[in-house]
């Protein structure tokens, strides 16, 4: 929305929505990186765990950019609806965020998961990254719902000795 009257008007008449909105994000912030640490630390040591490594580093470099950034938009709805004030925190957030997207990927794509994992984060990445360099802004519900698919398969994940293990991981249904 480019009118940014229209978006003010939109923003007012579900403020309390958008407010808890943002708290929610906050929190999905935090726990994106924590996912991707813990992910990194059950890998062993090699190629995968470097790159879940890097993953989880560029993420929480980049969480408290977003969290600023929220608690603008939520804080001043004019400013955020007229366009007002730096944008630089976000973009630094969703660069950061590509990278761990394309790192976790990487880390995915040399580990025993299954392959479409690894290729679904290291797509979405290139997509997020080009469309963030022409338009400044990221596909947020497609690259959410890619971090909550490889998501939710990385939970299903047996560790070694669980019920269901077996001796090739990436063979689980997913």
């Amino acid at each position: 929305m480019h009118d940014p009257a229209e978006r003010l008007r939109l923003l007012l008449a579900s403020e309390r929505g958008w407010v808890i909105g943002h708290h929610a994000a906050a929190a999905g912030t935090a726990a994106v990186p924590v996912g991707f640490l813990a992910f990194s630390k059950a890998q062993p040591a090699g190629t995968s765990k470097a790159w879940a490594s890097a993953a989880a580093t560029a993420l929480l470099a980049g969480a408290p950019f977003f969290v600023y950034s929220l608690s603008r938009r939520a804080s001043d709805l004019e400013r955020f609806a007229y366009f007002r004030g730096s944008n630089a925190p976000f973009l630094a957030y969703s660069w950061l965020h590509v990278l761990g997207l394309a790192a976790m990927g990487g880390s995915l794509l040399k580990s025993p998961a299954k392959r479409w994992a690894g290729m679904t984060a290291a797509g979405m990445a290139v997509v997020s990254g080009t469309v963030l360099a022409t338009t400044k802004d990221i596909p947020p519900l497609v690259f959410y719902l890619t971090e909550g698919a490889v998501g939710a398969y990385l939970m299903a994940w047996p560790e070694p000795g669980d019920i269901g293990d077996s001796e090739n991981i990436g063979d689980i249904e997913g």
